[in-house]
């Protein structure tokens, strides 16, 4: 089995940047890490990521976003391809304040029915034993349940990923082709027939390290004069996907599929605009100001 890589407690920049930029970043990253195993011998050295995100009726996790609370979570069943017999991961990934911390834990795609109806599966579909991968697994299956959360977005982007092979402080990914769509059941088909792209072209840029912001990617930062900006994918993929019918965030939020969604480019800050329009917060109004 290869090495789990995963880095549990991190805190991450982000950048959404031109293709252009993206190679010069690619340039820079070269001399300091190492392309990711899974992405050598891979067109433009990129592996596709797939991700089906879980959320309350009311989409309660991505309120929290719109909200911009410093606590808060989201859901998720990784997966990299459509093969019935390749694990999904049951990822719950939260910030605490800057931090972000993330749980996982595989297991065989035909154990999502037991999970999404509350009940631990087989140990004979949980892909590891070890103690703090049951812990995850366990937590996965309270949090979905005292959620009420089901599947409502998938996710695909093709990942072009760097990282030092002898030190897992810091990695650097580069996401491209990031197209969303709504999925009620967990099914893991990678077809969409309808999908929207809200970054359109351009290039998802994250830097994640455990400790210390390395010295070397603030200099890239400042002689490409990167921008942090915000690019939570299923969030933005919320906003694109759902038009709004009723809004009244004090209680519920009711959202109304949108009527085209086919291979759309378009910001997120219209759609939450109009969500929010009726709403006077603070917080919302910075991450609409985000979104201008």
């Amino acid at each position: 089995m290869k090495p789990d890589r995963m880095q549990q407690q991190r805190f991450e920049l982000k950048y959404v940047v031109e293709e252009a930029t993206a190679l010069e970043i690619r340039g820079f990253v070269d001399h300091y890490l190492d392309l990711d195993e899974f992405g050598i011998g891979q067109p433009f050295s990129a592996y596709p990521v797939n991700s089906l995100y879980l959320d309350s009726n009311d989409l309660a996790t991505f309120r929290q976003w719109v909200n911009a609370d410093r606590n808060r979570f989201k859901l998720r069943m990784r997966f990299y391809d459509a093969q019935p017999d390749t694990p999904v991961f049951l990822e719950i990934k939260r910030r605490v304040a800057e931090c972000i911390c993330k749980q996982r834990c595989g297991v065989k795609k035909s154990a999502v029915s037991f999970v999404l109806a509350g009940q631990s599966p087989p140990l004979a579909l949980v892909q590891s034993h070890e103690p703090k991968h049951l812990a995850a697994l366990e937590n996965y299956i309270s949090t979905t349940q005292q959620l009420r959360a089901r599947p409502q977005v998938l996710v695909t982007y093709l990942r072009e990923a760097y990282l030092d092979l002898n030190n897992n402080a810091v990695r650097v990914t580069l996401d491209r082709r990031v197209r969303m769509s709504q999925r009620s059941v967990a099914d893991f088909r990678l077809q969409m027939d309808e999908f929207v792209q809200p970054f359109g072209d351009k290039v998802i840029v994250e830097i994640k390290f455990t400790n210390q912001f390395p010295a070397w990617a603030g200099e890239m930062a400042r002689a490409l004069e990167l921008r942090r900006d915000g690019a939570a994918k299923y969030c933005e993929g919320v906003a694109n996907l759902w038009q709004p019918h009723h809004a009244h965030w004090n209680h519920e939020l009711h959202l109304a599929p949108a009527a085209s969604a086919r291979a759309t480019g378009t910001s997120a800050g219209g759609h939450l605009r109009d969500v929010l329009a009726d709403r006077e917060s603070p917080k919302a109004s910075q991450r609409l100001q985000h979104h201008a």
